[in-house]
C-alpha cells in the first residue's frame, strides 16, 4: 500500500513539475488574471442580486472593465496623434526630425490623418520612411503584437474562469484540510487579497475623481492659453496610472505640464507660467501627495501593514518585471497571513479566541 501511494506521490508530482513549468511561461497573464478576478470578486457577487446567470455575470464584469478601458485608450490614442500632429505642423518640428533621425530622411510634412490625406501620401511616396521603418522591424513588431494578444487571451478566460468557478475551486482546496488550520489560512489570504486589490480599484478610482475634479477647477481659472488639454481624460488616465509603482500619476500630470507650458514658451508668453507652476502644485499636492496619504492606508487591506504594500509596488517591478507590480502584492499577502495564522498554530500556539485581552465577556457581567 505504500508502494502505491509513493508510485501515485511520485506520479503527482512530475505533473505537479510540468503543469508549474509551463504555467510560469504565462506568469504574467496568469498574475494579472488573479489580480483582476480579487479586484472584482465583489462586484460580481453584487451582480448577483439581479438574478443573473453566474456566466453572465462574469461577462457583465469583464465587459463593464474592457469597454471603458478600450474606448479610454484609443480616444488618448487618436488624441494624442492629433494634437502631435498640430504641434509638428505648427512649429515645423518634422525638419529638426529628420535631420536626427534616420529613417525620416526624406519627410517632408506630416500628411493628414483621413483615408484620402494618408492614401495620397503613401502614393507620393511620402510615407516610404515609415513603410521602411515598419518592414525592418516587422518581425519584432509581429513577435510583440502576437505575444501580446496570446497574453490578452489567456487573462481573459483566466480571469472568466475564476469569477465563474472560484467556489469550487476554493471548496477543493479545502478538501485537504487538516486540523482546520489550512481552512483558516485560505480563508484568511482570501479575504486579504480580496481586501487589498479590490482596494487599489477603488484607489484608481477616487484618484480619477480627484484629478478630473482639480484639473477641471483649474481650466476655469487659467487663461486659454494655458488650459489642461481634455481634463476629464486626464484626470482618468491619472488614475489608472497610480498602480505604477514610484513613478505613478507622475507620467501623466508632468508631461501634461510640459505640453501646458511648451506653446507658451515659444510663444513667449513667459507670464502665463505662473498658472502652469500653479496647476504643478495642485498637481503634486491635491492629486498624488494627499490621496496618497489619506485613501491608501484606508485601502490597503485589513491586515497587511500599508509601508510593506508600498514596498511590494516599488520593488515588484524592479526585481520580477512588470508582472511585479501585480505579482509582489500578492506574494506578500500570502506570505504575511501565513505568518499571522498558520505559522503560529503549525508551531503550537493556542487558537486565538478573537477577543481583546481588556475585552468584556457576557459572563463577567452575571
Amino acid at each position: 500500500m505504500d508502494e502505491k501511494r509513493f508510485v501515485v506521490a511520485l506520479f503527482g508530482l512530475a505533473v505537479a513539475v510540468v503543469v508549474g513549468v509551463l504555467a510560469y511561461q504565462f506568469i504574467a497573464a496568469l498574475t494579472v488574471s488573479v489580480f483582476l478576478y480579487y479586484s472584482t470578486r465583489r462586484y460580481y457577487s453584487s451582480l448577483r442580486r439581479l438574478r443573473l446567470p453566474s456566466r453572465v455575470r462574469a461577462v457583465v464584469v469583464m465587459a463593464s472593465l474592457a469597454i471603458p478601458l478600450l474606448l479610454l485608450v484609443s480616444y488618448a490614442a487618436v488624441l494624442l496623434i492629433v494634437e502631435a500632429r498640430q504641434f509638428v505642423t505648427q512649429y515645423a518640428l518634422i525638419d529638426v526630425a529628420a535631420t536626427h533621425v534616420s529613417w525620416l530622411d526624406g519627410a517632408e510634412s506630416v500628411p493628414d490623418l483621413t483615408v484620402e490625406g494618408l492614401y495620397s501620401a503613401y502614393q507620393s511616396g511620402q510615407l516610404s520612411p515609415f513603410v521602411d521603418f515598419l518592414s525592418e522591424n516587422a518581425m519584432v513588431l509581429t513577435s510583440v503584437a502576437s505575444q501580446f494578444v496570446l497574453n490578452l487571451f489567456i487573462t481573459t478566460i483566466v480571469t472568466y474562469y475564476l469569477l465563474v468557478d472560484g467556489r469550487r475551486i476554493r471548496e477543493w482546496l479545502l478538501r485537504f484540510d487538516d486540523g482546520a488550520i489550512i481552512r483558516e489560512y485560505l480563508e484568511a489570504v482570501d479575504e486579504e487579497l480580496e481586501a487589498v486589490l479590490f482596494g487599489n480599484l477603488l484607489n484608481v478610482l477616487a484618484i480619477s475623481l480627484i484629478a478630473i475634479a482639480a484639473f477641471t477647477g483649474y481650466n476655469v481659472i487659467a487663461p486659454a492659453a494655458v488650459e489642461v488639454p481634455y481634463p476629464t481624460l486626464a484626470g482618468a488616465l491619472t488614475g489608472i496610472a497610480s498602480l505604477i509603482p514610484v513613478v505613478g500619476m507622475k507620467i501623466i500630470y508632468l508631461p501634461l505640464t510640459g505640453f501646458t507650458a511648451l506653446p507658451v514658451v515659444l510663444d513667449g508668453q513667459s507670464s502665463l507660467l505662473a498658472y502652469v507652476l500653479g496647476f504643478l502644485l495642485v498637481a503634486v499636492v491635491v492629486v498624488d501627495t494627499i490621496p496618497d496619504l489619506l485613501l491608501r492606508p484606508l485601502l490597503s487591506g485589513e491586515s497587511t501593514h500599508v509601508g510593506l504594500l508600498m514596498l511590494a509596488y516599488t520593488l515588484g517591478p524592479v526585481v520580477l518585471g512588470f508582472y511585479g507590480l501585480f505579482f509582489a502584492p500578492i506574494l506578500l499577502v500570502v506570505g504575511m497571513t501565513f505568518a499571522n495564522t498558520a505559522l503560529p498554530r503549525l508551531l503550537g500556539a493556542s487558537e486565538p479566541d478573537g477577543l481583546h485581552p481588556d475585552q468584556l465577556r457576557l459572563e463577567d457581567f452575571s
